[in-house]
Order: structure tokens, then C-alpha cells, then sequence
């Protein structure tokens, strides 16, 4: 069964809906989806569902909110304030995780949160539309795609790579790890 609601999710990228402007849904849809791939490649742990939701509502968000391809560390600086401000700092290392490892192109290191290598492996199969599945069924892939379709999310991405490749051509991808 897939969340189609969540809450602090939607409240979370309400408070943002200036900054996303016509991307709102474009992102929305992709946060929920990056979800629902956690949840499915995780097993259940207390405080799951929160957690996923700070960290794929700020995940991306640098992009907008600081105007920048570069958006990882403005991202990462939206998620910490806000947890700050929630008094949830027992979640800083595995939230702030999540979002900064989440371009990774291998495994997390050893010792790293098991969520932190789960959200990587879960933005990776929605940035592939499935191709990197991670061994989630065709089936379930199928149905969040389904339930919140790309809403232009996928183009909107390339748009802005090509402007960074332009304008920054020795460092077009600067979110990227190894």
C-alpha cells in the first residue's frame, strides 16, 4: 500500500509553495514517490515516516529556495533549521545524512544509518524512472509512478543541468559524490 497523505510532508511543502512556484506539484510528486520507495526498501522503524518526510521535502528544495544547481548544502541548511526549531536534533545526523548523501553514486560508508543508504538507493530509482530498481517489484514502481506522476519534474531537472553546464561547464554536476 502506497501513502498518498502524509501530513508534515504536505505542510512542510506548503510553507515552500512561493519558492516552488509552478514546480509545487512537479515536486510534490517527486518527494511523495522517493517516500514510498523508502518505505518499500526499509524495513519499519519508530519514527520512519516523519524522519522520510523532512528529508525528502528538503532534499531538493536548495534548488529553489536558494536559486542553485549547487543545492545540497542550502538544502541541508533548510533541513537543520528546521529540526532545530522542532527540537528534533536527535534526528540532525540521519536527516542531514539523507539529504547529503542522496547523489551518491556508490553505497554509503560503513556505519552510516541504514536509512541514509535506503533514501539514496530510493531517489536513484526515481531519478532512473525504475531502471535502477533496486529490486522493487515492476508492479508496485508501476503504481507510485502512477499515483503521482513526473508533472514535469524530470524536465524541469534537465533544463536546469544545461543551464549549469553552460554556465559552469568544469562543474556542471555539483551534486554529485562518489
Amino acid at each position: 500500500m502506497i501513502a498518498t497523505r502524509v501530513e508534515l510532508l504536505d505542510d512542510l511543502l506548503q510553507e515552500h509553495e512561493t519558492a516552488l512556484g509552478l514546480d509545487l506539484q512537479a515536486y510534490r510528486n517527486h518527494a511523495y514517490r522517493v517516500l514510498n520507495f523508502c518505505n518499500a526498501l526499509s524495513p519499519a522503524q519508530p519514527d520512519r515516516t516523519p524522519k522520510l518526510a523532512i528529508a525528502v521535502a528538503f532534499h531538493d528544495l536548495g534548488i529553489w529556495t536558494a536559486r542553485t544547481f549547487d543545492y545540497l548544502p542550502p538544502s541541508e541548511a533548510l533541513a537543520a533549521a528546521y529540526l532545530d526549531s522542532k527540537g528534533l536534533n536527535a534526528w540532525r545526523g540521519e536527516v542531514l545524512g539523507m539529504i547529503g548523501q542522496h547523489h551518491k553514486i556508490t553505497r554509503c560508508e560503513p556505519g552510516t544509518p541504514a536509512l541514509v543508504e535506503t533514501f539514496r538507493r530510493a531517489d536513484w530509482v526515481d531519478v532512473t524512472h525504475g531502471v535502477i530498481s533496486h529490486g522493487l517489484p515492476r508492479a508496485f514502481l508501476g503504481e507510485v509512478f502512477a499515483a503521482f506522476p513526473d508533472a514535469g519534474f524530470h524536465k524541469r531537472l534537465l533544463q536546469l543541468s544545461w543551464r549549469r553546464l553552460l554556465s559552469h561547464p568544469l562543474s556542471p554536476l555539483p551534486m554529485m559524490r562518489l
